[in-house]
């Protein structure tokens, strides 16, 4: 039997994401960003998007795209990067930009995945991070009160998947996108390679087959660096 959750392209796999949505999206830098997934959002032009990913790429690449065409409001992330134009757009107030540290970002996103509405950490107290938010004390030391994070869709980046939705990542291509997968009401997994139901390992597959809703297989993955330097000879 053929699988349902299998689409032919990429512009049929971001069917039902509109304008305002948040989206949750896997990847650190540009290792293990849905790259084909972002450039199909790019060609539809949703906008007034809450992105919710570590960092937003670079200029010509990643979830930059999307900045350059000015479809997201606000960034939810860790790390500004390298990424000029998000520099220009957040100093202009074009973007709003919630900087989150970045192993709270990840429990967040955790946590909405499992159906946690909220978190202690000390993570942030006395700082910045900690305006507006609960603090209390346990064992003699302050926390601050986290809520969980949830996406309209999951856009993730997976290096093998089987036809039931079960992902394998690559290495450090895994990053945030187990979580991502998790926090999404629908999530979209681009994948490099489609394998038969039973090949994968049990003990090997990241993300099961239950978050996943949608598989699209990519032809073609820049896989760019997101800084090259080298030692001069």
């Amino acid at each position: 039997m053929a699988s349902t959750k299998i689409v032919q392209s990429f512009a049929e796999a971001i069917e039902g994401i509109e304008d305002g949505m948040t989206l949750i999206v896997g990847g650190f830098g540009l290792c293990g960003i849905p790259e084909n997934t972002i450039r199909a959002l790019c060609a539809k032009g949703t906008k007034d998007l809450t992105v919710v990913s570590n960092n937003c790429g670079v200029d010509d690449f990643g979830l930059g795209l999307l900045l350059k065409n000015k479809q997201i409001k606000k960034m939810v992330s860790s790390y500004v990067g390298e990424n000029k134009i998000f520099e220009q757009q957040f100093l202009s107030g074009e973007l709003d930009v919630e900087l989150v540290p970045q192993g709270t970002l990840a429990e967040r996103i955790r946590s909405g995945g499992a159906g946690i509405p909220a978190f202690y950490t000390p993570t942030g107290v006395g700082t910045p991070v900690a305006e507006g938010k609960e603090t209390r004390v346990f064992n003699g030391r302050p926390y601050l009160l986290e809520t969980a994070i949830t996406g309209d869709f999951a856009l993730v980046k997976a290096w093998k998947a089987d036809p039931l939705g079960n992902l394998v990542y690559h290495d450090t291509a895994r990053n945030f996108n187990p979580l991502a997968a998790m926090a999404g009401k629908t999530t979209i997994a681009e994948v490099e390679e489609m394998v038969d139901v039973g090949e994968l390992p049990p003990n090997d597959i990241h993300t099961p087959a239950i978050f996943v809703q949608r598989l699209v297989v990519g032809e073609r993955f820049e896989k760019r660096i997101e800084k090259k330097t080298v030692r001069a000879r």
